[in-house]
């Protein structure tokens, strides 16, 4: 009996690789322009306020956030294979 690759598998690299996008195009916007940024997730924003909390009035520690969140985009977007 073989093993079968799940259905499911080609979906989940999609989203990771969504993921990824989503990732580094948010930490570049962060990066440019991080209190307008923040400033637009501070109200209204569906639970967003919450998470944007610690970034506002903080463009440093957004920035330094962008960083992370740029590499850690490049990383899983690089771990993502053609199947």
């Amino acid at each position: 009996m073989s093993a079968r690759p799940s259905a499911s598998a080609p979906w989940l690299a999609r989203a990771a690789e969504m993921a990824a996008i989503f990732m580094v195009g948010d930490g570049l916007v962060g990066l440019a322009q991080p209190r307008r940024h923040v400033d637009l997730w501070k109200r209204d924003a569906l639970g967003a306020e919450r998470t944007v909390r610690p970034f506002v009035d903080r463009p440093g520690r957004r920035r330094l956030y962008a960083v992370a969140q740029i590499a850690t985009g490049l990383w899983l977007a690089g771990k993502q294979r053609p199947r």
